[in-house]
């Protein structure tokens, strides 16, 4: 027994070690796990294929005569002395089969002795019963794998939460909600693919392990190659690698893939997450948003079917032309008591700051006071889709500088829900502009913030080779999945969150 059992209630104890024996016996009878059964049907298949009643009766059934092979897993068992009814699970969903003493012989005496949570295989014709349910009457069956651990209790499920996120296996068995999650998710991912691709981006895939933490402001996971001798950080964002590529002459290019940063976890956070990041030359930060809305917009329909989504209480409705605001403005209306001038005046804002009881270093500027600001008043505010416009310089080391507002970059951010999805701009193509910023990044690390840039001087020559105009996007993939599942918190759709180790 593992340790783990040393922890569960006694009667489950008691369950393990009975099922410890049955699998016992069949090991000195013959294979225990066979993996000679071939599955030619699937559950959900049939139900759609027999689901008209009127036309598939069961008269029409008996006279079809539809000889079927099934396997799944053991969901609920009804013995009735001689016939037995069954409901078994496999991944297109639940089918009834009807077991009889007289059709399956040893068979069915070996059967009464299986446990919920068994895996077995089945054959037999296609029936309908009294009450109208399509059903499987079989004439053979197998059981093909042994469950050692009961399943929870049916009408409770897996209740406990953090059980759930551990014991996902578990979750995926006996909640058919949190399947749903899943196999949604891995449509929008599909549906982003699709819309990338019908849109001649190039999809491509850049070094998870970086010399240089580089792309976005983080803090990095820190892992060492032993042959090089060489310290290495898991990427924080796939930014630079990409933009080099269009250095290279790909004008348009996508990833979809894991970034790693080491912060914080919340309902909202997780050390590993997935970005879809994108570039295209000759696109401005106004084409980008235009292209973000519409992506999102037609992603949902394609994969969940509707733009209306149910999220943390609000209804969102992603139909509408998302709303553009200027961050200074923003600001101000939500915060009524800070003027025009006082946006770029570092003083007011520090005094605005420790009003609202947000901690201030003493490297912050004005830009990122003013964002300290936003966050604090008007970010979980933002329920409808939003895209927050005009980031100052200091917050924005790899957005282009606006031609007409100096200080300001020509960026957005997403925000729905309260929540930011998307980021993106036009990039900083200027190698002397982004050599000042990227020791800027330095000297802010120097002062003690943990998550500033390191200085890249392979970006930087990169730059210099010539990189078009360009704009830039990532999106939270794991966010985005949040929205359009109506799921609450990060760890529902994500198959295996990072949890603290049992014990």
């Amino acid at each position: 027994m593992s340790n783990s059992d040393d922890q569960l209630p006694p009667d489950e104890n008691k369950l393990i070690a009975e099922r410890r024996a049955k699998l016992h016996a069949m090991r000195e009878t013959g294979i225990a796990f066979p993996n000679d059964f071939q599955r030619v049907d699937e559950a959900g298949d049939l139900q759609a294929e027999f689901a008209d009643e009127q036309r598939w009766d069961a008269a029409a059934l008996d006279a079809a005569a539809r000889r079927v092979k099934l396997a799944g897993r053991l969901l609920a068992k009804r013995v009735m002395g001689k016939a037995s009814f069954v409901q078994i699970q496999d991944v297109s969903g639940r089918i009834q089969l009807f077991l009889q003493a007289s059709a399956l012989g040893e068979d069915y005496e070996a059967f009464k002795g299986w446990d919920v949570g068994d895996i077995v295989g089945a054959q037999g014709v296609l029936m309908r019963t009294k009450t109208g349910e399509l059903s499987v009457k079989c004439d053979d069956l197998r059981l093909l794998t042994k469950s050692l651990r009961p399943l929870p209790d049916k009408w409770h499920g897996l209740a406990d939460v953090e059980q759930r996120y551990r014991q996902r296996y578990v979750d995926l068995i006996v909640n058919p909600e949190a399947r749903e999650v899943f196999v949604k998710r891995s449509r929008i991912v599909a549906a982003i693919r699709r819309w990338m691709d019908a849109r001649r981006f190039l999809e491509v895939e850049t070094p998870m392990m970086h010399y240089i933490p580089g792309g976005a402001a983080a803090r990095p996971f820190v892992t060492h190659h032993n042959a090089l001798d060489l310290d290495l950080y898991l990427r924080v964002a796939p930014e630079l690698y990409l933009k080099r590529l269009t250095v290279g002459g790909f004008e348009r290019v996508y990833e979809i893939n894991r970034n790693f940063r080491n912060e914080g976890v919340s309902t909202r956070h997780n050390p590993e997450f997935t970005m879809l990041e994108s570039y295209e030359a000759y696109a401005t930060y106004t084409q980008v948003m235009d292209r973000t809305e519409a992506m999102i917009r037609d992603v949902a329909v394609e994969a969940v079917g509707t733009t209306v989504c149910h999220w943390d209480g609000a209804d969102i409705d992603l139909a509408p032309a998302f709303r553009r605001w200027k961050l200074e403005e923003a600001v101000r209306e939500m915060n009524p008591d800070i003027s025009v001038a006082d946006c770029r005046d570092r003083a007011a804002l520090a005094a605005h700051c420790a009003r609202l009881k947000i901690h201030v270093k003493d490297g912050y500027g004005w830009g990122k006071l003013l964002l300290e600001i936003f966050e604090k008043t008007v970010e979980s505010r933002l329920v409808q889709p939003t895209f927050i416009t005009h980031y100052p310089v200091e917050v924005s080391p790899l957005a282009r500088e606006s031609d007409t507002e100096p200080g300001i970059t020509d960026r957005f951010e997403l925000f729905v829900g309260g929540r930011e999805l998307a980021n993106g701009f036009s990039e900083l193509n200027d190698p002397e502009d982004q050599a000042a910023r990227f020791q800027a990044q330095v000297a802010a690390k120097e002062g003690g913030d943990d998550e500033a840039m390191h200085f890249d001087a392979d970006y930087i020559r990169a730059l210099e080779v010539g990189m078009p105009p360009a704009g830039g996007l990532g999106v939270g993939i794991d966010r985005l999945v949040m929205l359009l599942t109506g799921s609450p918190s990060i760890r529902d759709v994500l198959l295996f969150p990072y949890m603290r180790p049992e014990g």
